[in-house]
């Protein structure tokens, strides 16, 4: 009976995945077909915006060094150190899709930063230096950087085309030191620490773009459901962009772990499109029926379709008086004798998706023995064919 829980369990768990399918149109290849609507990316857009955040603060910038003429001083070394990007605050943002890929922006963002200074200049007479710490306000900041996306062996392949940061305006607020040297240090270090911010924010987000590559590249090509199935999850083709999706396709066929399953054993074909009026959807998932068809083959070809009943809780239903009205000549032959029931599928379970829901259709042979002694002796067979729908209500 374990083969059969564990069939069961795996035909369950399908029908129950069902329920959250919507039925798309299947393109060429894939069996599984993945849908992300504008509702979906701009939730995807807010999480990576988030994630991008908390992956760059904090942000340490290079030290800038220069050398300032200053009037009635003379040649001022100006050292600033530890220059630190630790908040940044996004006022708005959009997600865009085209035929060259993604693009995310935000702007409207500010940033905050900290650092050292110090400064030193030496005259015929003396030497002079003094240092302190500064804030740095960054103002009407944007940020953009527009990702190509493209199926490569199975996975994903994601790259930058272009990403750039600007900034528009920036104040300095000194502490400690001389104030006289304020405007000068404003002067002279206002572009480089522009170009810092916008330099290192450019080059973060690069690095951050290559480690979600690297994640992407590293997806598993099968999952398996047990030790008899499990799921292709290669992806097929590129994703297909419009202004306001973008859609996947995955193989989704079941097969024997580590085996590679002939996907053109199957005769393609498409489902019902999406409704015009559907509700909105964060993510729309449709299921070709070869897919429910892949993992009865996976199972009747492990020979997890065959099942031995010779117990069950109402016992006399295995003994041949509780079956004289069926086979009555078996009763006859055989009063009051122990039974024992094998089941065995003759070919792998038809399923066919349908409007609203599934069409299964079984067709498998009933061996009837009666218990002799220690021997099993088969006295009939019985040829059944049959047929179950299940219907998928959507619950809103």
């Amino acid at each position: 009976m374990g083969s059969f829980t564990k069939f069961m369990a795996s035909a369950i768990f399908f029908i129950v995945l069902s329920f959250f399918l919507v039925p798309t149109r299947t393109q060429e290849e894939g069996f599984i077909s993945f849908v992300i609507s504008s509702k979906g990316l701009e939730f995807s857009k807010d999480l990576l915006i988030e994630q991008a955040v908390s992956s760059i603060i904090p942000l340490q910038l290079p030290q800038i060094e220069k050398s300032v003429k200053i009037p009635l001083v003379g040649q001022v070394h100006v050292v600033l150190s530890n220059i630190t990007i630790y908040n940044v605050d996004i006022a708005s943002s959009y997600v865009e899709t085209g035929d060259s890929g993604i693009a995310l922006i935000a702007s409207g963002a500010t940033a905050n930063l900290s650092m050292d200074w110090c400064y030193s200049y030496s005259t015929w007479l003396f030497d002079i230096s003094d240092h302190g710490d500064a804030s740095i306000q960054v103002e009407g900041m944007e940020v953009g950087v527009t990702l190509a996306l493209n199926g490569q062996e199975g996975t994903l392949k994601l790259s930058v085309l272009e990403c750039g940061c600007y900034v528009k305006d920036i104040s300095i607020k000194l502490d400690g030191g001389a104030s006289w040297l304020y405007q000068g240090l404003v002067d002279a270090f206002e572009g480089q620490i522009v170009s810092a911010v916008e330099d290192n924010i450019s080059k973060k987000i690069r690095e951050g773009i290559m480690k979600l590559d690297f994640l992407l590249q590293s997806l598993p090509k099968q999952i398996a459901l047990d030790d008899i199935a499990a799921l292709n999850v290669t992806f097929v083709g590129n994703p297909v962009f419009s202004n306001s999706s973008i859609e996947f396709q995955i193989n989704g066929l079941f097969m024997a772990p580590n085996d590679d399953f002939a996907s053109s054993l199957y005769n393609k074909g498409s489902l019902d499109p999406v409704p015009f009026n559907a509700p909105a959807k964060m993510v729309e998932i449709s299921l070709h029926e070869n897919v429910f068809s892949s993992v009865s083959l996976v199972f009747f070809k492990a020979n997890y379709m065959q099942w031995v009943i010779n117990k069950t809780p109402d016992q006399s239903l295995l003994n041949t008086a509780g079956w004289k009205y069926i086979v009555p000549q078996l009763y006859k032959q055989y009063p009051n004798e122990d039974m024992e029931l094998n089941i065995s599928v003759s070919s792998p379970p038809i399923m066919t998706v349908v409007n609203n829901g599934i069409n299964i259709t079984v067709y498998s042979d009933v061996t009837i023995g009666v218990m002799d002694a220690d021997e099993v002796i088969p006295v009939a067979c019985i040829s059944l064919v049959c047929f179950l729908g299940v219907f998928l209500v959507l619950l809103n």
